[in-house]
């Protein structure tokens, strides 16, 4: 690099996901990289007291229209959006002569491309990722992914205990559940939140948000009625979500419902990890990556997903993890052969065989693809 840049990063998500996660990760390998960064965040964002960001620089503004505003008059350099920005607040930046980057969180599939569109280059997380932005026919597209790594040191990480608390994280865009959101405290307290405790038996866990782009509820409603056959086998879910999203994943669990806990969103995920046997994933096509499989595996934890990208990608079949077929298209046969080998003990986590694949998740590998991005960014900008 002929001078070091300065990054600038857009990320007026609210809550708190796997892209915050991911950008904490990233603001983290610049600074190792000597590489300054400064992070442009929504005012009611609350996602940023739970990540290590110490170092970091947070700037708050009402939304990305005005970025062009504050940035105006600062020297040009690469703003990589992690949430996207109209196409006008683009142009207005590239006039400034900013280069302008859109990280994809997710993929493409199923969802509009436009907004990708006005931005020099679209960075995404995974090859899957990559494959639906080809098939949107977006052409500036940087080849390699880059992936992600265990962001394991949140606040509370190590002490706090793991305690049943909401499953809910409320929608502010519907009206529903901003009135239960306004509700909830005064229920809460009448509330039973004892501490986790595991039970016997062969322990499944999801860690994640329940979010529509995981499809927890169809999941299950084709592995739960198979799980209930299966007395020996309990599920703890750490998680929270919408309204909707949590109801509907409770019809799915019916079948088994009585052994199946919500502990809602847990600080301590680290606890959560090492007290289950293996994560379960949701669905594979709205996944980008599946950050908690990366953080799974770093714990030693293996990993139960669906036998297609971006799985094929994270958990290394028979080492890391075990890879079933899809159970819309065989009922669940699959997964319920997989299953008896689980109870059977008949699969142990294997990190010598996996070494060089979980290798492609350090720190050190992920920062080595972000010092390519920047040189070849910078190189092009010269």
């Amino acid at each position: 690099m002929s001078a070091r840049p300065h990054v600038q990063q857009v990320n007026f998500q609210q809550g708190f996901g796997g892209g915050e996660v991911f950008t904490a990760i990233l603001t983290d390998a610049l600074r190792r990289l000597g590489i300054d960064t400064r992070i442009f965040v929504g005012l009611e964002a609350k996602a940023w007291s739970a990540l290590p960001l110490a170092s970091a620089r947070l700037e708050t503004l009402r939304g990305p229209g005005e970025l062009p505003g504050f940035l105006r008059g600062e020297p040009p350099c690469p703003v990589l959006f992690h949430t996207l920005a109209p196409a006008e607040v683009v142009g207005e930046l590239r006039a400034q002569g900013h280069l302008l980057l859109a990280f994809a969180h997710m993929p493409l599939y199923g969802r509009d491309p436009r907004p990708l569109m006005s931005f020099d280059l679209v960075v995404a997380g995974s090859h899957h990722v990559i494959a639906s932005l080809r098939a949107a026919r977006i052409d500036r597209i940087y080849p390699q992914p880059l992936y992600g790594i265990a962001q394991l040191d949140r606040i509370g990480a190590n002490s706090e205990r793991v305690r049943a608390r909401s499953r809910y994280d409320w929608d502010r865009h519907k009206v529903r559940d901003r009135l239960l959101g306004v509700l909830e405290p005064l229920w809460q307290p009448f509330v039973p939140h004892p501490e986790f405790a595991r039970r016997p038996g062969l322990t499944l866990g999801v860690i994640s948000r329940i979010t529509p782009i995981k499809q927890f509820p169809l999941l299950f409603s084709h592995i739960a009625p198979i799980l209930a056959r299966h007395p020996g086998v309990q599920l703890e879910i750490f998680g929270s979500g919408g309204y909707a999203s949590v109801r509907d994943l409770l019809r799915a669990l019916g079948p088994m419902r009585d052994r199946a806990r919500f502990w809602g969103h847990q600080k301590n995920v680290v606890a959560a990890y090492r007290n289950i046997d293996f994560l379960l994933t949701g669905l594979p096509e709205k996944e980008a990556l599946g950050l908690n499989v990366i953080e799974a595996q770093a714990c030693g934890t293996p990993v139960l997903a669906p036998d297609a990208p971006p799985f094929d990608e994270t958990v290394m079949h028979g080492a890391t993890g075990l890879r079933y077929r899809d159970p819309r298209e065989d009922g669940g046969a699959d997964f319920e052969r997989t299953l008896k080998l689980l109870l059977q003990g008949g699969f142990r986590f294997d990190a010598d065989r996996g070494k060089a694949h979980l290798a492609q998740f350090s720190e050190e590998a992920f920062r080595e693809r972000v010092r390519v991005l920047i040189e070849t960014i910078w190189t092009g900008r010269s």
